[in-house]
């Protein structure tokens, strides 16, 4: 129920997909390290030191955080994501299923060891407005939910014009 929370969620959303544990890697190497360097400042001065590991303990809860908070889920109206933790940096941005091209996932053998996908929804007429997230648990997954309910959509679409 985490990674697709049901069929059909409050608000007509019909799946939500998350950040796998993989995307938060990179802010614990960063913080390892930028800690690294912190105790080192406190060999010239204890308040450069503390200096330097508060910094580096700030940016890693904001990376953290900002993880936290990307959310790729589909409604009735198309595909989008949220992303955003401060209030001038929140938002959403999607790709409405008239205008969608397609869902696709890259893949290579660490992606399918950890099921933490690189997704792509392409928009049909303009590179600037799709999606491309990486480390999406279970990418796979979501991009044939999007393109399932994509294709249903579109059909339901035909029968209404005929």
């Amino acid at each position: 129920m985490d990674t697709q929370e049901s069929n059909t969620l409050s608000n007509g959303v019909h799946a939500s997909y998350r950040m796998s544990w993989v995307a938060y890697v990179r802010p614990v190497l960063v913080l390892l390290i930028t800690l690294a360097i912190g105790t080192a400042l406190f060999k010239a001065s204890i308040w450069l030191g503390i200096i330097g590991c508060a910094a580096a303990i700030s940016l890693f809860v904001f990376n953290v955080l900002s993880i936290r908070s990307v959310r790729l889920y589909t409604d009735d109206l198309g595909v989008w994501v949220y992303r955003g933790i401060l209030p001038w940096n929140r938002g959403m941005a999607g790709v409405k299923w008239r205008d969608l091209e397609d869902a696709v996932y890259f893949t290579n053998f660490f992606s399918w060891l950890f099921k933490s996908y690189t997704v792509r929804v392409g928009h049909r007429f303009t590179k600037t407005s799709e999606i491309i997230l990486v480390h999406i648990r279970h990418g796979n997954l979501a991009t044939e939910h999007i393109n399932q309910l994509h294709h249903r959509i579109l059909a339901g679409e035909r029968t209404h014009l005929n």
